[in-house]
Parts: C-alpha cells; sequence; structure tokens
C-alpha cells in the first residue's frame, strides 16, 4: 500500500541540533521540509548558507518518540540513538512539520507491516485503551496501583501519557491537594505525591510544559511536599515560588511569550535542582536540560536583539538620579545573562557579548568592581571573568585605551579589589583575572613547519623561542609594569616596616599568598621584566620574611616561590638567592623540623634534592661555605651530605685521604700519589721516576750533600783546582732540548760554573768519567740514524763535539762576565773526550764559588 500524506510545500527556517556529551550542538541553520520518497517519509534540512549541503535527512518511523516542545521545537531520537531537535523560527513552521510527522506515524500505525508491526501488548493497548478513574479523595490508592502497573512497559507509559493529555488528567488531580490539606488527610497527600512523581517522570516533554504552567504548578509542587519517604517532614515549595521578589523586572519585557518563558525557565531550575532532585533519573534529567536550554536560547537571542531594551538596559547606570536598588538590580541581570551565555554555541555567545561591548559593558564591570556593596562586587567579578573567558583581547584594547585617554584602567581597579576586598572569592577571581590579562600568547609553529617532525624535541625547543610578538600584548604588559606593578606588591614591600609577622589577619595572610602566586606567574611568563622588577623590588627578601609566620600553609606558599626560582635554574635568581643568603630561613626550617615528615620537611627537601641532582654549583658553594657545621648535623637523609660531598671534591679535596691536598706519610716526605684520584686533576700524567726523585729532594739537601763531594774528587792532570764546571748543552742542540722538556724530562740543578777555570782547561782536559753518565738525547737521536757507522767514527764524532764544549762554556762564562754568576737549570748529559788529553776525570764541584773567587782566578 503506497504511502500517501500531504506533504508541507513551503520550506521552513530552522535551526538543527544534536545533543553531543549532556550539550545541545548546533548544526547549522537551513530550511525544513518533510517529503515522501519511494514510500519513505523523510524530514529534510537544507543549509542556509550551501543549499546543496545537506544538514539534516532523517527517515520517519513510528517508533522514534517524536515530542513537540512548546510551539516551535520538535525532539526525537534517532534509530542510532542520537538526539536531535529541530527550533523554528516560527510556531507555524513547526506545527506544519509537526503534523506530516504526526500523520506519518499514524499511517505506520494502521499499515501493520511486519518491519513496523506492533507488538501484542501495543496491539492489545490499542484494540482496549488505558483508561483511569476519576480522580477522587477515596480513589486515590487504585489510581497509584494502576499507574504502577501501566509504567511498567515502555507501550504502557505512552499510553498514559497520551490519556493524561488528553482527558488534562492532573488538572483534575489539583483540587484534590487542597482539600486533602484541609482534611489533614495525610495518607491521601502521600498518595497524590507518588501520582505526581509517577508523572513527571513519564519524561514526556508535553506533560512537564503543562506541569509547570501558571494555573497547574502551584498544586504540583503542593502535592510533592509531602514525600512519604520522608513522613514527618513537609517542604516549602509553594512558599518559595509564590514569592514575587524572587522576580525583578528591571526594564518592562513588553512580549508576553518571552516572559511565560523566563517564569517557566526558574520553575524548570528550580524543579531540577531542588523538587526532584533525589529522585531524578537520567531521562528525566536530559528532558528538564533540554527545555532549559532551549527556553534560555529563545529569551536571549530576544534581548540581545532588542536595541532599545538594551539601550534602556545601560542606561540605568549612567542615569544619577536611579536609585541603587535598580542599579543593582541592572547588574545582577547582566550576570545572569553572561552566566547562560556559556552554555550558548559560539556564535549566539559571540553576538550576545557583541551587543553588550557595544553598550558600554566594560563600563558596568567598573562600575561594579568599585561598588561599595559587595553583592555588586561579586556580580561585576563574574561578569569580568566571564568576558575575560569569551575575549580577552576586547578587554586588554579596553584597558589600553582608557590609559590613552587618563582615565583609571581596569587594572589598577582589579587590583584594589584584590587589596582591599574581605571576600576570599572576590579576591581570588581578582587574582585569576590579573593573570589571564597578563597571559602571553601560547607560542605559534614556524610556517613552514613539516608536521612529521611537530613531535619532536628540537621543534619544541625551537617553537619556544619562535612567539610572535603581538603588539598590544607587548604594549599592555609594559603599562603594567610601569605604572601597576609597584601598587599591586606594595603590601610585600611594607613588610621591610614590620617586625613581627605573628598578628597577620586572614584576609592578609590570603593577600600575601595571592601575591606570590601572581609572582610565580610572572616568572614563568614574563622572564626579563619580572626578573629586573623583582630584584629592584627587593621581593625575594620579603617572601624570605614570611617564613617565619605562624601559618603553615603561607610558609608553603614561599617555599614553592623559592622552588619556582631554582627551578628556573636563572643565573640571576641564583645570585641574587646567594647574596642575600635566602638560603638560610629555609635551612633553618629543615632544622626545625627534622626528623618529622610533615610537608614544610619534605617542600625543603625536594628544593635541596633538586639542586643536588641538577648539580647547581653556585648554590652548594654557597650553602656548604656558610652553613657547613648545620648542614653536618642533618644526617636523617643523605642529601646534604652529597652537597657536602661534592663541594670537597670541587675544592680538590679528597675525604679517602688525609685533610691536607698532599698527605704525608709516615717518614715526613711529600706524597703526591692521591693528586690524580681527585676530580680537580683529571687529565695530569703520573710522574716517573726522575720526577719523583726530583720534587722529594730540596735544594737544601743538594747543597748538604755538594758539599761532601770535595773529598771524592779527582784531581786534574795540569794541576789546578777544582772547579766547577756545567755540562752544558750544545749549542746547536737547544731547541732539541726544549723539545725534550716539553715532552716532560725534567733538568736536574747545576751550580755555579766557574768560568776562568774552564776557559784555562779548555784545550788540556777531557773528562773521562769512571761511571757512565746518562745518554744524550740528541746522541741518542743521531745514533739510530746512522746505524751503519762504527764505534771509532762515533767516539771521534764526540771528542770533535767535547771541543766545541769546552769554547761554548768559555764564551758564556766570559759574555757573563759582568755577574760573575751563571745560574743554568739543564739536564745532566753525558761527557764528551777530549783528543788532546785521555784518562783524567774533570772535578766537577756543585758547591757555589763566590764572586771574589771569581775575580781572583781572573787576575
Amino acid at each position: 500500500m503506497a504511502l500517501v500524506v500531504p506533504s508541507p510545500i513551503d520550506k521552513k527556517r530552522v535551526k538543527v541540533y544534536e545533543l553531543r556529551n549532556n550539550d545541545w550542538f548546533d548544526r547549522g541553520t537551513g530550511f525544513c521540509t518533510g517529503r515522501v520518497v519511494e514510500d519513505e517519509s523523510r524530514i529534510y534540512v537544507e543549509s542556509e548558507d550551501q543549499p546543496e549541503r545537506m544538514l539534516l535527512e532523517s527517515r520517519i518511523s513510528k517508533d522514534d518518540g517524536y515530542q513537540k516542545q512548546q510551539d516551535t521545537l520538535i525532539v526525537w531520537t534517532e534509530s542510532s540513538g542520537t538526539d536531535m531537535a529541530l527550533s523554528f523560527q516560527e510556531a507555524e513552521g513547526c506545527a506544519a512539520i509537526w503534523e506530516f510527522v504526526s500523520q506519518v506515524q499514524q499511517h505506520l500505525m494502521a499499515l501493520g507491516v511486519p518491519d513496523d508491526a506492533l507488538s501484542d501488548d501495543a496491539v492489545d493497548n490499542f484494540t482496549n485503551p488505558l483508561t483511569l478513574p476519576r480522580p477522587e479523595l477515596s480513589n486515590l490508592d487504585e489510581i497509584a496501583a494502576l499507574m504502577r502497573t501501566v509504567i511498567a512497559t515502555p507501550q504502557g507509559r505512552d499510553s498514559l501519557s497520551k490519556l493524561v493529555i488528553t482527558e488534562d488528567y492532573i488538572r483534575k488531580l489539583v483540587p484534590l491537594v487542597s482539600m486533602a490539606e484541609d482534611l489533614e488527610s495525610l495518607d491521601d497527600l502521600h498518595h497524590l505525591c507518588n501520582i505526581m512523581k509517577m508523572l513527571v517522570l513519564l519524561n514526556d516533554t508535553q506533560i512537564i510544559e503543562h506541569v509547570v504552567s501558571d494555573d497547574v504548578v502551584m498544586g504540583v509542587v503542593g502535592a510533592l511536599e509531602y514525600d512519604p519517604d520522608f513522613p514527618t517532614h513537609k517542604a516549602n515549595h509553594r512558599r518559595y515560588l509564590n514569592d514575587r521578589s524572587k522576580y525583578k523586572e528591571v526594564v518592562p519585557i513588553q512580549d508576553v511569550a518571552i516572559k511565560k518563558k523566563i517564569h517557566s525557565t526558574w520553575r524548570l531550575l528550580y524543579l531540577k535542582d531542588v523538587v526532584l532532585a533525589r529522585i531524578l533519573d537520567d531521562p528525566t534529567f536530559s528532558v528538564l536540560s533540554s527545555l532549559i536550554f532551549f527556553n534560555q536560547v529563545d529569551i536571549v537571542s530576544h534581548l540581545h536583539g532588542n536595541t532599545a531594551f538594551l539601550e534602556e538596559l545601560f542606561g540605568i547606570i549612567d542615569d544619577p538620579s536611579a536609585p541603587h536598588s535598580r542599579k543593582k538590580d541592572a547588574v545582577a541581570f547582566i550576570q545572569n545573562c553572561c552566566v547562560i551565555a556559556k552554555n550558548l554555541q559560539a556564535p549566539g555567545r559571540q553576538n550576545l557579548y557583541g551587543n553588550f561591548i557595544q553598550n558600554g559593558l566594560l563600563r558596568i564591570i567598573n562600575f561594579a568592581l568599585l561598588n561599595s556593596d559587595p553583592s555588586i562586587r561579586v556580580a561585576g567579578t563574574d561578569i569580568l571573568v566571564a568576558m575575560i573567558d569569551h575575549d580577552v583581547s576586547t578587554v586588554r584594547a579596553y584597558i589600553i585605551r582608557s590609559t590613552q585617554d587618563n582615565k583609571r584602567p581596569l587594572t589598577d581597579t582589579l587590583i584594589e579589589l584584590l587589596l582591599i576586598e574581605n571576600d576570599l572569592g572576590v579576591k581570588a577571581q581578582a587574582a585569576d583575572a590579573i593573570k589571564v590579562l597578563l597571559e602571553p600568547p601560547p607560542p605559534q609553529p614556524p610556517p613552514n613547519t613539516e608536521p612529521a617532525g611537530r613531535n619532536s624535541g628540537e621543534f619544541i625547543s625551537k617553537l619556544r623561542g619562535t612567539v610572535p610578538p603581538n603588539p598590544q600584548i607587548d604594549s599592555f604588559i609594559q603599562n603594567f609594569y610601569d605604572n601597576s606593578a609597584n601598587k599591586l606588591f606594595k603590601p610585600l614591600t611594607d613588610l621591610e616596616k614590620r617586625k613581627s609577622l605573628t598578628d597577620l589577619s586572614f584576609q592578609e595572610v590570603s593577600l600575601f599568598h595571592h601575591l606570590i602566586d601572581i609572582l610565580m606567574f610572572l616568572i614563568r611568563s614574563h622572564h626579563y621584566r619580572s626578573k629586573l622588577f623583582i630584584f629592584s623590588e627587593g621581593l625575594p627578601a620579603r617572601i624570605a620574611q614570611l617564613l617565619n609566620c605562624p601559618q603553615k600553609h603561607l610558609k608553603l606558599s614561599a617555599l614553592k616561590f623559592f622552588r619556582t626560582c631554582i627551578g628556573s635554574q636563572d643565573e640571576y635568581y641564583i645570585q641574587q638567592m646567594t647574596r642575600n643568603f635566602l638560603f638560610e630561613p629555609i635551612l633553618n626550617i629543615v632544622y626545625d623540623t627534622m626528623p618529622r615528615d610533615n610537608l614544610l620537611n619534605s617542600v625543603c627537601l625536594e628544593l635541596f634534592e633538586f639542586v643536588k641532582r641538577e648539580n647547581i654549583k653556585a648554590v652548594i658553594v654557597h650553602v656548604v661555605e656558610n652553613y657547613r657545621d648545620k648542614l653536618e648535623e642533618i644526617r636523617y637523609v643523605d642529601t646534604f651530605q652529597t652537597l657536602i660531598l661534592r663541594y670537597d671534591q670541587s675544592q680538590g679535596y679528597n675525604p679517602e685521604a688525609d685533610t691536607t691536598l698532599f698527605g704525608q706519610d709516615q717518614d715526613g716526605t711529600p706524597s703526591r700519589s692521591n693528586v690524580n684520584g681527585n676530580q680537580r686533576w683529571q687529565g695530569v700524567k703520573e710522574m716517573d721516576a726522575a720526577e719523583e726523585a726530583y720534587f722529594n729532594t730540596s735544594d737544601d739537601e743538594d747543597e748538604l750533600a755538594n758539599r761532601k763531594v770535595p773529598a771524592k774528587r779527582h784531581t786534574l792532570v795540569n794541576g789546578n783546582s777544582p772547579l766547577a764546571r756545567s755540562l752544558v748543552d750544545y749549542p746547536d742542540d737547544e731547541e732539541e732540548t726544549l723539545n725534550a722538556n716539553t715532552r716532560g724530562i725534567e733538568r736536574k740543578p747545576v751550580e755555579k760554573i766557574n768560568a776562568q777555570a774552564v776557559e784555562n782547561n779548555a784545550s788540556s782536559t777531557a773528562p773521562v768519567g769512571s761511571v757512565p753518565p746518562p745518554e744524550r738525547l740528541s746522541e741518542k737521536r743521531r745514533r739510530e740514524e746512522d746505524d751503519e757507522e762504527d764505534e771509532l767514527g762515533k767516539l771521534s764524532t764526540s771528542k770533535r763535539r767535547s771541543s766545541s764544549i769546552s769554547s761554548t762554556s768559555s764564551g758564556v762564562s766570559v759574555g757573563s762576565n759582568s755577574s760573575n754568576i751563571l745560574r743554568r737549570k739543564k739536564p745532566f748529559i753525558s761527557t764528551s773526550k777530549d783528543p788532546t788529553v785521555g784518562g783524567d776525570k774533570i772535578k766537577i764541584s756543585l758547591a757555589g764559588r763566590t764572586s771574589s773567587d771569581t775575580d781572583t782566578k781572573q787576575d
């Protein structure tokens, strides 16, 4: 059988909503039509901006639970379980589409095809329609039992809903409430309460809208006052709803439908939050929330689109003749609008705030924050926070414009509110507003960044330094530091004049907590400006004073500030803290609270543990050098002992050795065996035996030994007196000797040279050593290069060099005749043999000769 249902021809302007995560999402605005295509009835919504795009295409079925709410709203659940809603611009359009849906569902019911065939229970319900007895006090228990049986099945719930709406059953029950109260029949009142609960929990929008209507609502909530679960208690819902002082019409609203929606929405909120709060299930909660949401959308849309209404509303604040109570109501009305706007979609919220700002919203905020009435200040703070959450750039621009016009900026108003307000909630909101206004823009990725590399550490490090400058934000922040920061932190700077902090009030403690929190925010956000301001005002020293106050939570805030400074690892912060000895009060807290594992002690330990883990050397050196005795007494954790150990290692001290850098052995000889094991001397070569002997022998011991040498010396062949003769290097080997010195070959000292004796004996003497002297490095090299020469050739070469030694030594001695003494350190080298003299040794005197002796020889 073909489906023949007249479909609406005209397109109806409508908004499409979809329920996502208990929030209605706006799909868009378009034009709605109902069509029958291939025996299937569907609802189509074409986009208003893009006609070729379809916002909605929904197939109508008989069990989708379509509901018409108010005059402009249709709500249903798709077969996939998604809740949908159509909000029509006009009631006529909603009625046309609803008529189309109703006819389609009736036609599907009549067909009874296998696809959409009704169940046996539903067929029985339709063949035997549900009936309820006429409500009277005598049969209330029977009505309650029958309803309880019917609502056990979904079909029964639908049948009961239709019966209640068709016969206007609730209106018949309302008079029984006053009758039972007059008779003081508590059982009948309990039956009426159960009946009203079951009717509301049917989740039918038409029933709920009927319940909150003007002529029914008092009877319904009156019955709900007598809850059988609390037989000895009675609620006072009617007295609250009858209180007309709750509803204040600041500016007359001419539209009767909007006024009715305002009253209905207020009652729905009371029903959801108070009356049914204990028994409310999820489906009923969803229905109530949907009704409230769509009512609020209609109300706000009407108000912000009414220019005359807004002008009169915002003009109340500027009217000097307006009473204070009316101004207070105007601020409260704007506050309620801003609270409602939080639940709106972005376009609706943007339109609302745009119209409010054009009519002077920020001026209203300034008025409210400076008002002496605490309730107005609270409302003004709520409006400001909502405005900042919506668009902080608009608020910044307004503050900059006020500064340029030499008017009081909004930041100064917030600072004054934070400093003088006694309400802790307002203080917290003012502090949060200041931080949001001073927040720098988030870092933006470079324009030519590959998406694949955005998660890498290199990309993130580049991102931190590529924040594009924003002139508006920079100007705003700079103006804050120039004009407002001193006022904000004046309570902290005034601490310098206080000798005791034991008499802090609760408001002062809260204020200091917020100021420290703002300071930490500035350190993290404004690296350079905050650094200069904080230490120019001496704020760290003032915050260190708070470590001596009796309030532990304020001490924790101060410790958190110092932890933020240390955690930044900025040399400037660390330098200022060490220079002003700000670690002393922190160590005092550790010392006073040990070994208790309380929060204060744990925070201090975590700070020093961070210093140890990050190895911040400036802090380690400062703490150990100034408070070493106190650190050594804290032994219940190893943190401070580790700091001392690291300090000692950095200073070249090895705790495993003695207290001196070079330990002494049993014979009193200095030992350098532990030097290379120290971290400070890493990379230094260990000495060989010659070096060790040189360092272990003093010059005094050498001179004492040299005085005993002449008893063992041999006299020269020519009978001359013994002479002190240096075994100098050859002139052409000086460069090789210097190279040898750089490779670690130490030279041993040689005493004075008797220049005259060397000159007289240069041609007639030749040293012949009984014990072979150490081999010259240059000779060794030549022997390695000339492997093919025989021993005689090398001997003759050595003799020729011996003659050159004498002449060279003479030249050196004569050239230094003015001073008569030549002191040079050279290595011991092998002596050469003179070809003219053989067999005899040269007498070598290591004892120094005086200047007078040398002059006598020359004469």
